[in-house]
């Protein structure tokens, strides 16, 4: 038999191919599926395009950090908010690459390179280019978020050697202007576009527990999914706790199945995108996270802090991944 939403419950091989016509109404009746089907659909999805057993680890450093110009209603970086964070100015390239090296030897296969810009000038994008091939020669795949790009700025990148870029939607096209209004979605959208032209593979995804509904949540997804080319990486944030942001006003943790549900339908709209659990890992008991790896997750960030919030420590990442009988770069170098 199968329903409406294409889960056949007599053949675990029905597997869900690349679309870019997904509805909101598709991803409701998903979300909704009962908890065993939803699971089954996603896994074998995810068996198709993936090692089941595996788990890509990468590094998360701030290389320039605060006096952010937007008023992202969540940010401990905007300049908007008092969150008692320390500014500091763009790091230089040996500290980075030490970083980077440091990353590489707890186990780290991809380094991202994040600075708290509306966009960057040309001359830190130079810096920047040569970090990216710095860590490019220490043999790991580069990643930086630096906001928005023009076309020339992501050609730029590209020639310097970048693998992904990193440029979140957040949140839903409904939600989205309740939380930022410095820059719009469609300016988000633009420079997703430009990296993709330009060739730099794509990391795109959100946050959650900021005081949106389900349905933005979905919409989120829809949004990445209806893209004309999926993102590479799908991450899926957490919303961490920061104190004096807007977002503490309306701010709501997620139900742990409410999460491993939104982690499926991720699988089920973006087969063959690595969906990463990012920001908030920190909230989540290894049963929960084994529960999202079983969903579809296959990628977290690992070291004690991302950005400016805490993160498990490289120790409990490797434990877990053992015990669930999961490989990564991680798991193998603490065997070693």
């Amino acid at each position: 038999m199968v329903d409406a939403v294409g889960v056949d419950r007599n053949d675990g091989a029905n597997i869900g191919a690349v679309r870019h016509d997904w509805t909101g109404i598709d991803a409701e009746q998903l979300y909704a599926l009962p908890f065993a089907d939803l699971m089954f659909k996603a896994q074998s999805i995810h068996r198709s395009n993936f090692d089941p057993n595996h788990v890509e680890t990468a590094s998360l450093l701030s290389i320039k950090t605060g006096r952010c110009p937007e008023d992202c209603g969540y940010c401990s970086q905007s300049a908007h908010y008092d969150t008692g964070l320390k500014a500091t100015r763009l790091m230089d390239t040996p500290d980075v690459i030490a970083a980077a090296r440091r990353a590489k030897d707890a186990g780290a296969t991809r380094f991202c390179m994040a600075a708290a810009w509306r966009n960057p000038k040309d001359r830190d994008l130079e810096k920047v280019c040569d970090m990216v091939g710095a860590v490019k020669s220490l043999g790991m795949e580069t990643c930086a978020t630096l906001g928005m790009l023009t076309p020339k700025q992501a050609g730029r990148l590209f020639d310097a050697g970048l693998d992904f870029y990193n440029h979140n939607v957040d949140t839903s096209p409904e939600f989205y202007g309740k939380i930022i209004t410095t820059r719009t979605l469609q300016d988000r959208v633009d420079t997703l576009a430009h990296v993709r032209d330009a060739g730099i593979k794509v990391c795109c995804g959100g946050i959650i527990g900021m005081g949106e509904r389900i349905d933005d949540r979905l919409g989120m997804l829809v949004l990445l999914a209806n893209l004309p080319s999926h993102p590479e990486s799908v991450p899926i944030n957490l919303w961490n706790e920061v104190e004096g942001v807007p977002v503490n006003n309306t701010a709501e943790r997620p139900d742990p199945i409410a999460l491993v549900r939104l982690i499926a339908v991720t699988r089920i709209l973006m087969p063959k995108s690595v969906v990463r659990l990012s920001a908030g890992r920190q909230y989540m008991t290894d049963e929960l996270q084994a529960i999202c790896f079983l969903a579809g997750a296959n990628s977290i960030f690992i070291g004690d802090v991302l950005l400016t919030t805490k993160n498990p420590q490289r120790d409990r990442d490797a434990n877990l991944l053992e015990r669930l009988g999961m490989t990564s770069r991680l798991t193998q170098s603490q065997i070693a």
